[in-house]
């Protein structure tokens, strides 16, 4: 039977989403200072309650070290470090879930990304102290101490989506965060339990994992929806921190703690293949999932008929990102038999109904879109930039 974009899905446990059509996790550049929403973040995601049947936040840093992770002079990235922030979680998800559809916090940990510690003149953290190229400020090793206690950490930020009225979390180990950084052979050089061979470098995130699904258990909450996001792979020129055949291998022990979801953070289109293999990674990532866990990729979807071909194709669920910046009611259009109406290019004449915070329009108006992935028709706005946020970039 051909999937349709329009079938219903009940997850492992129990959570039944209204259509394939996830809406990808991208930063909203919204936050206030510490990582609180603002109101521009509610009314951003308030916008977007129909574009998707699964609607995953941005990121939200688990730890007071983690984060933010943003661009400086911008608004920052969100957080769930504290109960302090339960209130403004509860505003986001009131907002993405008013329209009857599931909303996912996705919670993280910048290690070396955590770049407000250093403008902050704090410690950045990450598995080993090494001299990152691509930084200007140092970073320091975790202690043992400080990993356990982090690993605590995403367990008390699933506790608090969950007295916020979220649905589900999604654990962020993928885009070069803390927990891919662990298993990164590149990155990670440490010789005690948490570094060293492949079972070594899998253990941060496995431990991530556990708690998160201890509290789940602990607080009863009935079908709770767990999922993790990675990166199939990690090459740079002659850096190598793993290939397919590793992270294969760490999602094959994910899956026995029975996740809902694995989604696969992909940069080439939701149909790219590792270079030199004639397989996709959805199809490669498929041969170590159970029949209860589902997939979800990303990759370029603008429209109906992409995303009608991904699910068809390569996945359980098809995760658009860009798409829902451009057509905020992308899977409602499709619901209602309107894809053909889908926006697929962003212009001056759509900045009112794209409803983005006036950080993302300051981000995507810019030469460099601060190197976030062009939008199309992308070029057509730059002239609405003002450099409102700039400021700390030009001293």
């Amino acid at each position: 039977m051909t999937k349709e974009l329009t079938d219903s899905i009940t997850l492992r446990h129990g959570a039944v989403l209204n259509n394939r059509v996830v809406m990808s996790p991208m930063q909203t550049h919204s936050g206030l200072r510490n990582g609180f929403a603002s109101e521009d973040t509610i009314a951003y995601y308030a916008a977007r309650a129909q574009a998707a049947g699964m609607l995953i936040t941005e990121f939200h840093y688990v730890s007071q070290n983690g984060g933010p992770a943003y661009v400086p002079g911008y608004p920052e990235q969100l957080a769930a470090y504290s109960d302090e922030h339960i209130d403004g979680l509860s505003k986001v998800a009131h907002a993405l879930k008013k329209e009857g559809n599931k909303a996912i916090l996705q919670i993280h940990h910048g290690g070396r990304a955590a770049i407000g510690q250093a403008v902050s003149g704090q410690d950045v953290v990450a598995p080993s102290a090494l001299d990152f190229p691509f930084l200007d400020y140092p970073v320091r090793a975790l202690t043992d101490a400080e990993i356990r206690s982090i690993i605590t950490d995403f367990g008390q930020a699933t506790r608090r989506a969950i007295a916020a009225g979220f649905d589900g979390v999604e654990i962020h180990g993928a885009n070069h965060y803390l927990l891919q950084q662990f298993f990164s052979k590149w990155s990670n050089q440490r010789t005690d339990d948490w570094g060293g061979d492949l079972k070594k470098r899998m253990a941060f995130p496995l431990a991530v994992v556990k708690e998160v699904k201890r509290v789940i258990a602990e607080e009863q909450a009935a079908h709770f929806i767990v999922g993790y996001r990675i990166s199939p792979d990690e090459i740079h020129g002659d850096n190598v921190g793993y290939t397919y055949k590793e992270s294969t291998q760490l999602i094959a022990e994910i899956v026995k703690h029975e996740l809902d979801y694995i989604h696969l953070s992909l940069w080439g289109g939701y149909a790219s293949s590792p270079n030199g293999v004639d397989r996709s990674y959805a199809s490669l990532f498929n041969d170590v999932l159970d029949e209860q866990t589902k997939l979800i990729i990303v990759g370029g979807v603008f429209d109906a008929h992409s995303a009608q071909d991904a699910v068809a194709q390569h996945t359980d669920l098809i995760a658009v990102g860009r798409g829902t910046l451009v057509d905020p009611q992308f899977a409602k259009k499709i619901a209602a038999g309107q894809g053909e109406q889908i926006l697929h290019d962003v212009s001056p004449e759509t900045m009112d109904y794209v409803k983005w915070t006036p950080g993302l329009k300051e981000a995507f108006t810019r030469e460099d879109a601060l190197g976030l992935p062009p939008l199309p028709g992308g070029e057509t706005i730059r002239a609405l930039h003002t450099g409102r946020f700039d400021m700390y970039r030009k001293m």
